[in-house]
């Protein structure tokens, strides 16, 4: 039987890479699947059609628009935080305006989500948020405003798991290292620099990112809250 038969899942952005890999996975697992997308419209109605899943236009940094994209899509058992930006450059010289919208999109609405979904989601319910190693380590210069949000996911995660632990909903964050996407492509120009600082020298795959949060999101893993799972072929060791 399909391990997400009658359950809710929704999606922060989710139809492209690693949250189309998620869909993907819910959707086939037989959960009822919502996901979110920002500007992709056409990946979004494709991805949509061919999973059964439904999708919705939401800026995630609009605070607002998050909370009542959650609010409106809840109950909710399962809630996956993929949305994220990333800017690059010297952290004297770029746009103040751009750092605030990065923190938005990449802490803010997480937060704001989670918050929301927990209101009235039901008891063992899963709160996933899409991280990355970048929280404990980065080995290169001009990526501090991205560094700094995605540590500030592993204080979110440690500090809902115990708000909403006595419900029995867990808060885990998922740091993934690189992996093969239209952002990160397996044969782009950073790969060498990369691969050198892996065990495992090659990208991961979005699908090896979903099989993990398809974990955390199962039965198996009710015991497990508060707490960081990488997989980034040891980048980050």
């Amino acid at each position: 039987m399909p391990t997400f038969k009658g359950k809710s899942v929704l999606v922060l952005g989710g139809s492209r890479g690693i949250g189309a890999a998620i869909v993907r996975r819910f959707a086939g697992d037989g959960a009822d699947v919502t996901f979110t997308y920002a500007g992709s419209r056409d990946a979004a109605e494709k991805l949509a059609e061919e999973t059964g899943s439904t999708a919705v236009q939401t800026d995630s940094a609009d605070r607002d628009a998050v909370i009542a994209r959650v609010r409106d899509s809840s109950p909710i058992d399962v809630l996956v935080v993929n949305s994220g930006i990333a800017i690059f450059g010297d952290a004297l010289e770029q746009d103040p305006d751009e750092v605030e919208r990065l923190l938005r999109i990449n802490v803010h609405a997480p937060y704001h989500a989670a918050v929301e979904a927990a209101r009235q989601m039901p008891e063992g319910g899963r709160i996933i948020v899409i991280g990355s190693v970048n929280g404990d380590r980065m080995p290169i210069s001009g990526m501090a405003s991205y560094a700094v949000s995605k540590s500030a996911l592993q204080g979110l995660a440690r500090g809902l798991a115990r708000d909403f632990g006595p419900r029995g909903i867990t808060v885990n964050v998922v740091q993934p290292g690189p992996i093969d996407t239209d952002a990160n492509p397996a044969d782009g120009p950073m790969k060498d620099l990369m691969h050198s600082f892996m065990a495992i020298k090659r990208h991961g795959t979005a699908d090896e990112v979903a099989g993990m949060v398809g974990w955390l999101a199962g039965p198996e893993a009710g015991f497990v809250t508060g707490a960081m799972h990488t997989i980034d072929g040891a980048f980050g060791a």
